[in-house]
């Protein structure tokens, strides 16, 4: 079954007519077409792709079959409202997590004859929750990009460089070698910037000690999330014994992660050894997320997850253990992993992680 068909079975089964869509990567992950000026609707049988003139060409070319494309000479919504006259539908779900107070209370006035309700966005984030083959197949080719990309960086990067010049050298070998876009902005922190764990690149040389790395490429939609910390001079024992900590954490939690093992506990498998190693308080975030079409997505490798929560077939996940120590430095090491359609765990991650010395 298509996303499309899957989201109208959810829709049923919700007791919704339709669905309202305003989020460009939940309309991408419908329509299988990227634009950010228009509307998904979806209906129990039919669904519309409602944009301007604009768009209409390469949507005709590129939206699934089933999505009719539409370009109203009016407003959207008051297109959206004659749609659902003409398909029966009365009890209507929008993105409660994307929609504005504002356009809520827009799409009430202008909708006055149907039941708008919140529900879209929980619908959907269950869904995006296991990625078929396909889908895997396609967060592959980013990782494949961004392995690539650190291979290349670890090569190119010399002492006079800023953080600014490690970070664009990075999202341009990755446009360069076939990403659409970049998956978030990218991180390149040194020395005492790095014990920020989204520190922002700056425009000065790059100071001795850890430098961290965390980019990730998109290819058709979807992300990739790595992270790789190396070291610019020589690393000394206090260097050596914090990254090992969080090499051994990392490995820990992926050599024990499987279909059907609890998100919590691969968390504190991580998190246990890094505060037995002395470093308690220092691991302030979360083991990994889910990586899908939005680069932060369910399942959470976390505390907080859910307490029966596990790791299920389509799951995607990062696994970033990382210590920090405020204004000395910081250290994080990242891979991206999932539990396949067959059941078994994979990580799409090639890039080395034993200690790199440079200069």
């Amino acid at each position: 079954m298509s996303h499309l068909s899957n989201f109208q079975a959810a829709l049923a089964q919700a007791g919704f007519d339709a669905a309202i869509i305003s989020d460009k990567l939940n309309q991408r992950y419908l329509s299988g077409f990227a634009f950010d000026d228009g509307l998904v609707l979806v209906t129990k049988k039919q669904s519309y792709l409602i944009t301007d003139f604009r768009y209409v060409e390469a949507a005709k070319a590129q939206a699934t079959p089933e999505m009719t494309v539409l370009t109203p000479t009016g407003g959207q919504l008051l297109a959206v409202a004659g749609l659902l006259s003409d398909n029966v539908c009365k009890t209507v779900a929008v993105e409660e997590q994307a929609l504005s107070y504002a356009d809520f209370t827009r799409y009430t006035e202008i909708l006055c004859d149907n039941f708008v309700k919140p529900g879209a966005s929980g619908l959907l984030t269950e869904l995006r929750l296991y990625k078929d083959t396909l889908e895997l197949q396609t967060i592959a080719r980013a990782q494949e990009i961004t392995d690539a990309a650190f291979d290349h960086i670890v090569k190119w990067i010399q002492p006079n460089m800023t953080e600014i010049e490690v970070a664009l050298e990075l999202e341009f070998f990755m446009r360069r070698n076939g990403a659409d876009a970049l998956a978030f902005e990218t991180i390149a922190v040194s020395g005492s910037n790095s014990s920020r764990p989204h520190g922002v690149p700056r425009r000065q040389k790059l100071e001795k000690g850890f430098l961290t790395m965390d980019f990730g490429a998109a290819v058709d939609g979807y992300c990739s999330d790595m992270t790789r910390t190396v070291v610019l001079g020589k690393a000394d024992a206090e260097m050596k014994k914090l990254y090992n900590t969080v090499l051994t954490a990392q490995r820990a939690a992926l050599n024990a992660a499987a279909e059907g093992v609890g998100l919590r506990a691969l968390d504190t498998i991580a998190r246990d050894i890094i505060d037995n190693a002395g470093y308690k308080g220092c691991f302030g975030h979360s083991l990994g997320h889910g990586v899908g079409m939005f680069i932060h997505e369910n399942p959470r490798l976390s505390q907080g997850a859910p307490s029966d929560g596990v790791l299920r077939r389509g799951h995607v996940v990062t696994f970033e253990p990382g210590i920090y120590l405020e204004g000395k430095y910081g250290c994080r090491i990242e891979d991206m992993a999932c539990i396949r359609p067959d059941g078994s765990f994979y990580d799409f991650t090639n890039s080395p992680k034993e200690m790199i010395e440079l200069f």
